[in-house]
């Protein structure tokens, strides 16, 4: 058609425009938040209580991922991000980073930065770190940022930037000689922080040479708690939530976070239109897990620190001019480890061409299934976690808890006795650590000593978060720790109610036969270690200790 309305000199130029576009290696903006609920966001369908304009419209314009799936706590997704290796492999299996723990990612880990940065790529991180900072060599200007504008830590308050009593909010880069400058930002004192991220991420592409390809690592502390918000936002995206929500206070603070965010996100596509990077950007967006008892996950099952869907299935999307196919959602199975590979080949790295060994990834490159909608994988591992990996007292107790506790493949569930703290309830979590769950197309199978069940949440959002889970005593509840096995067919069964286990005895043991080739890729955990004597608390600043 083109070539009957235009000359051949000027559709010519227009496809050389076109080539030089896409042949070019494309902006890559990656914003993660942090404890988003599925049902917390308006392009999932279901929300009618917070406002996500922006987000909405570049899911809307660009895919919708159905099947995201990342782990469920911060630090193991965050890993697999930045390495494109599961957590099995990296020694984040564990969980979460303690504040004044000595562990992070092992520094013969290739970080997503560092293959970007040399491959050309500008690279800039925004926002929460959470991979280790008991060394300056595990911060980020050291794993391949040039700039790290944000904290080390897993939470912060939102305006004094202090985590428990210490200061945790740096603008960081590396000297002449490769040292590190950490400049503190005690000045920041009362700003609110996803305000600072969102305006350094819009500083940042005002900045930016255009003709050098970015990567804006934009990572928001929204919506980890504390649930902390400026009122006039509150008075301005809030007042449609009725009193008669349970905690009404506290869920419109949550709500308004998710409005500031969406804002940010607005802002910065904003900024990279006006310097007219972004027909050739790529965008990312996606949670780190799943919400914990104050956001929605509706209609999964669970949330935050457990393996049904509402833990581990994201709110997740992308966006780019460089889609061939967009406005659509895409029900391929995709894992948080992919992003890596996928920017690996739109930057045309070449691993093996690089003095620092890449190791094996397991991420795989989605950009066929993203553009086109191909088919890419059938099988994601949700997470293994072996007591026999580790040495540390949790190990021993695991392994005690198991051998009482035996696993039958057909049994639902048989409640397990822990020690309990009714000030610290997620403690019994800790014994939580031989089980096994992974999903092979539409089969999902969670088996093992350690598994939390989780109810569901309510479709709007105005009772109680989960709905209680009981057995026919009802004697069963939201922390109750089980051993036996589950199997869902989430083709037909989201909300994971229907456990086919007995029914389905050759399902069980096809998917169980996979564990044996996972469990040879965890790595050993020996004794966690912590700082005791209170050193990496400097001046009220915390800073690497080791």
């Amino acid at each position: 058609m083109l070539g009957t309305l235009l000359p051949l000199p000027v559709l010519l130029i227009l496809l050389n425009l076109v080539y030089s576009v896409y042949s070019r290696q494309p902006h890559i903006v990656l914003i993660v938040a942090d404890d988003l609920g599925y049902n917390d966001v308006g392009f999932r369908g279901y929300n009618t209580f917070v406002s996500t304009p922006n987000l909405d419209e570049l899911a809307n314009e660009g895919v919708i991922l159905e099947n995201h799936i990342v782990s469920a706590t911060c630090s193991p997704s965050r890993t697999s991000l930045m390495t494109g290796r599961y957590a099995i492999r990296t020694g984040f299996w564990k969980g979460n980073l303690k504040r004044n723990e000595e562990f992070g990612l092992g520094l013969d880990e290739t970080l997503m930065p560092e293959m970007l940065k040399r491959n050309g790529y500008r690279t800039h991180g925004v926002g929460k770190w959470h991979l280790g900072m008991f060394t300056w060599e595990h911060t980020p200007v050291k794993r391949g940022f040039e700039t790290w504008f944000g904290m080390y830590l897993a939470e912060q308050n939102y305006y004094s930037h202090k985590s428990v009593e210490g200061i945790d909010f740096r603008d960081n880069y590396l000297d002449a000689d490769g040292n590190v400058v950490d400049n503190v930002r005690r000045d920041l004192e009362g700003q609110y922080s996803t305000h600072l991220f969102t305006n350094r991420s819009v500083e940042l592409i005002q900045a930016h040479d255009q003709n050098e390809p970015l990567f804006l690592y934009l990572a928001y502390t929204s919506v980890h708690t504390p649930h902390q918000a400026p009122q006039e936002d509150v008075e301005k995206y809030a007042m449609n939530i009725s009193a008669n929500i349970t905690d009404f206070l506290m869920r419109k603070k949550y709500s308004t976070m998710i409005s500031i965010m969406d804002e940010g996100v607005g802002r910065v596509v904003d900024a990279l239109k006006q310097k007219g990077m972004m027909e050739n950007t790529v965008l990312v967006f996606t949670s780190d897990n799943g919400a914990g008892l104050s956001g929605s996950n509706y209609p999964l099952r669970g949330g935050k620190r457990s393996f049904f869907e509402g833990g581990v299935r994201a709110a997740s999307f992308v966006y780019s001019p460089r889609l061939e196919k967009s406005g659509y959602i895409n029900k391929n199975l995709h894992h948080v480890t992919d992003w890596y590979a996928t920017f690996q080949k739109l930057a045309g790295d070449k691993p093996n061409l690089h003095q620092k060994p890449q190791l094996e990834i397991d991420g795989v490159d989605i950009w066929s299934s993203l553009s086109k909608g191909e088919p890419c994988r059938d099988e994601v591992l949700y997470e293994l976690r072996d007591p026999s990996k580790r040495l540390d007292s949790t190990g021993k107790d695991a392994r005690d808890v198991a051998r009482a506790y035996p696993v039958s493949l057909n049994t639902s569930s048989t409640t397990i006795q822990l020690p309990y703290d009714e000030m610290r309830p997620l403690k019994a979590l800790n014994y939580a650590q031989d089980f096994f769950a992974i999903r092979w197309k539409n089969w999902k199978l969670i088996t093992g000593t350690g598994i939390t069940l989780h109810g569901w949440t309510s479709s709007t959002g105005q009772t109680d978060e989960y709905e209680q889970f009981t057995d026919e005593s009802g004697n069963l509840h939201d922390w109750t720790i089980v051993s036996g096995t589950f199997l869902f067919d989430l083709s037909v069964d989201i909300r994971e109610k229907n456990n086919l286990a007995d029914d389905y005895p050759d399902v069980v043991k096809k998917l169980l036969n996979k564990r044996q080739s996972y469990v040879e890729k965890v790595k050993f955990i020996s004794e966690r270690k912590y700082d005791k004597h209170g050193i990496s608390l400097v001046d009220g600043v915390w800073k690497p200790w080791v």
